[in-house]
């Protein structure tokens, strides 16, 4: 076991650290196979999981700085995001009567299309990321995940309540 430890001693500065670069590796191999499908529909991961959250709404909208909170990677370029998706037809924005500050956002048919389009790849794309895995492990990978998550996320952050 000692010579186990020393191995690991020259290779990282601490199991944490050795954790966080196997974190780190992990998501970039996941990245490009993701990377793959999205460029396909020359859609970012960023812009698919805005229109999946919108249709998730639809026919409803919901206020863009929401829609930001609930996007799976922080982006201080979200307004940029959705200009793109709305020169694409795939979004529009209305800003609300009795507050003119507060913008909505929607997913128009166009949006709604794509995403239907999309879906066999996506699935396909995520089987290929973790299909190897059985359901308990996924199961177990989530909780762990969550778990590593929680002291760095804001109280009452999306992510924590689901």
């Amino acid at each position: 076991m000692a010579l186990s430890t020393n191995k690991r001693s020259l290779r990282f500065d601490s199991t944490e650290q050795e954790a966080f670069l196997n974190l780190w590796r992990t998501y970039d191999c996941l990245k490009g196979l993701e990377e793959a499908v999205f460029s396909e529909y020359q859609l970012s991961a960023q812009q698919y999981n805005a229109l999946r959250l919108l249709r998730a709404v639809h026919p409803g909208s919901m206020p863009t700085l929401a829609l930001g909170r609930r996007l799976i990677s922080r982006s201080p370029d979200t307004t940029r995001m959705l200009d793109r998706l709305e020169d694409r037809h795939l979004v529009i924005r209305v800003r609300r009567s009795e507050n003119r500050r507060v913008v909505e956002i929607a997913i128009t048919d166009s949006g709604i299309q794509l995403l239907d389009e999309m879906a066999d790849r996506v699935v396909a794309m995520h089987r290929a990321q973790l299909g190897h895995l059985s359901e308990s492990e996924l199961c177990a990978l989530v909780e762990l995940l969550k778990r590593i998550r929680q002291p760095h996320e804001a109280v009452g952050d999306h992510w924590l309540n689901d």
